[in-house]
């Protein structure tokens, strides 16, 4: 018997969706006692065919009042965990730590009236969450996802993200969103074509979205790979923003993606 079964529930997946080569995404059923504030990430587990488990932290997609729970997940190639959790479809199990983690959650930051979500890849995860949270939405005037991809076929949940203007909770509210797309490795007409720090430095992102970025209105959280975590946090620390802590006030909130 596991004596950290108590710490965990099993869960099954219900949905598995690929949209690349090396992304899907997956949906699993949720425990009733499992609770969670957008933004924050829960410890998935998988069991080896040794017997042992592995452990990996994901972001959730789905909202907090979701009767499902929703990843997003890259494959890395030799990896201990994402090659086994890319093989498991529908009716297969995982373990789900009993509690969610992180503070990537905008209840660290004062009041201000523009909300920037800045991610690399599967760091949109979090993102999606607190998107679908009423509260987001009644807490800023304007909020701006910046996506940053290699290719254009990694730039996922484009029609969720445009739904939420028919969301039941969120409706026109959604048409403040102003997502800017960003591509690296390709050139593509309707997207930007470098990485999120530079994009700062030279001020195409901020015309992108159409707004400033400044202290006193802007909010930021940033979610990736941690090159674009560092650089764009030193960035934006040039430019007079400090990272938001429980006892600090602050502009920014940082998470390396997982």
């Amino acid at each position: 018997m596991d004596a950290n079964q108590d710490k965990y529930t099993v869960e099954t997946l219900t949905d598995k969706r690929r949209w690349t080569d090396g992304l899907f995404s997956f949906r699993t059923t949720r425990h009733r006692g499992f609770r969670f504030v957008p933004g924050q990430f829960a410890r998935l587990g998988l069991r080896k065919a040794d017997g042992t488990t592995v452990w990996r932290a994901y972001s959730m997609v789905s909202a907090p009042y979701d009767e499902h729970l929703e990843f997003f997940s890259i494959v890395v190639p030799g990896g201990e965990f994402t090659p086994m959790l890319a093989e498991l479809e529908v009716g297969d199990q995982v373990l789900v730590d009993k509690t969610a983690f992180g503070f990537l959650t905008t209840d660290r930051f004062r009041p201000a009236r523009d909300l920037w979500l800045l991610a690399t890849g599967t760091g949109l995860a979090p993102f999606l969450s607190i998107l679908q949270d009423p509260a987001t939405w009644s807490d800023y005037e304007n909020i701006v996802v910046v996506h940053s991809v290699r290719t254009a076929a990694e730039l996922t949940y484009l029609e969720e993200m445009r739904a939420l203007t028919v969301h039941p909770l969120i409706g026109e509210q959604a048409q403040r969103l102003r997502h800017v797309p960003t591509v690296t490795r390709e050139a593509v007409a309707s997207a930007l074509n470098a990485r999120i720090p530079a994009l700062i430095r030279d001020g195409r992102l901020e015309a992108a979205a159409g707004i400033q970025l400044d202290t006193d209105h802007s909010r930021i959280m940033i979610c990736g790979n941690p090159d674009m975590v560092r650089d764009t946090r030193s960035t934006l620390k040039e430019r007079g923003f400090a990272l938001a802590r429980r006892e600090k006030t602050g502009q920014m909130a940082v998470e390396n993606a997982f």
